[in-house]
């Protein structure tokens, strides 16, 4: 049963775009099946995926924070630069709804998405790097994340800053040091190991119920209003990500760094923690119920996209490889 359960953890972390998009189309289809996953529900699942993230952290990982403080400087004021700001111009070029606006904003103001560091590896990136990123971005989303909001959206709707660094402390800081502080105590224990095994697949499996939430959440809106508001959606969506791509891989061009920091700092500032973004919009802009959309649409894209990118890179290493 334990060797199940350990490979559909591993099915489930290789073919996680593929999960969470028949998810959200199984769920377009028959709404009901995730109504339930709204409100607190919702914001315990995404407290699930953190402690998974914790559960996986060591104290070597923190400790690259402090032997490569430079490379955590660019890449963090490259992850709270490029994405608010591209979204920020995005909005205006697009013309977006306030709603949509507001969700894409968030999107843009939340830390690096945990997967990251799976496609980071994936594509022969530098994987301490990317462990580093997210733990520093994920540190600094409790007070980044509200004032970013603070200073893009302001304008749109009234910011609650307080009880939103509260949330993203609840939500964020507090299960991923749960999780590094039941490592650094039982990890020396032989059924520990096991139980990271099983830690990528039950991290898909609520990121996915918090995709299927969205979609029941927003269903008759998407329906009344037709197929043309996903697709322009996407589009916004699309270019965001891409983006955040195509100008971490140049931030790391101009500072000089190695082709596998080029990589890893191109898909950590490109993947969002749209898991976050999402329940955040849930919680502050229930007022705007569409503003959800480009945040359950960033969820399932961001891991599609970081597989292609991944891929391509991997193509890449194989084409230079002498015969």
């Amino acid at each position: 049963m334990l060797k199940i359960l350990q490979q559909t953890s591993r099915w489930l972390a290789s073919n996680a775009s593929f999960f969470i998009i028949a998810v959200a189309v199984f769920t377009f289809l028959i709404p009901g099946v995730f109504g339930w996953v709204r409100g607190n529900t919702q914001t315990i699942i995404l407290g699930m995926i953190m402690l998974t993230m914790g559960l996986t952290l060591t104290t070597d990982d923190f400790r690259i924070l402090a032997r490569r403080p430079l490379d955590i400087l660019v890449g963090a004021c490259a992850q709270f630069l490029i994405m608010p700001c591209v979204a920020w111009l995005l909005v205006r070029v697009f013309r977006l709804e306030p709603a949509l606006a507001l969700g894409i904003l968030l999107v843009g103001c939340c830390p690096g998405g945990v997967s990251s560091n799976i496609m980071s590896y994936l594509c022969h990136g530098d994987v301490a790097f990317s462990v580093g990123m997210t733990c520093a971005s994920t540190l600094l989303a409790p007070v980044m994340t509200p004032l970013l909001m603070e200073l893009t959206a302001g304008a749109i709707i009234e910011i609650d800053a307080i009880g939103m660094f509260l949330n993203i402390l609840i939500v964020t800081i507090i299960p991923v040091g749960i999780g590094c502080f039941l490592n650094y105590t039982y990890s020396h224990r032989k059924s520990f190991p096991t139980v990271q095994s099983l830690m990528p697949g039950v991290s898909v499996i609520c990121l996915a119920c918090i995709v299927g939430g969205v979609i029941s959440t927003v269903h008759d809106a998407l329906i009344a209003r037709g197929l043309l508001l996903f697709i322009w959606t996407f589009a916004v969506v699309f270019c965001h990500n891409s983006l955040g791509y195509l100008l971490g891989w140049t931030s790391g061009y101009l500072a000089k760094f190695n082709t596998a920091k080029k990589r890893t700092i191109s898909i950590e500032v490109g993947m969002q923690n749209a898991g976050l973004a999402t329940v955040l919009a849930s919680t502050f802009f229930a007022v705007q119920p569409l503003s959800i959309l480009p945040c359950a649409i960033s969820c399932a894209w961001h891991s599609v996209s970081g597989t292609i990118l991944a891929g391509l890179f991997q193509k890449w290493d194989e084409r230079k490889m002498p015969d």
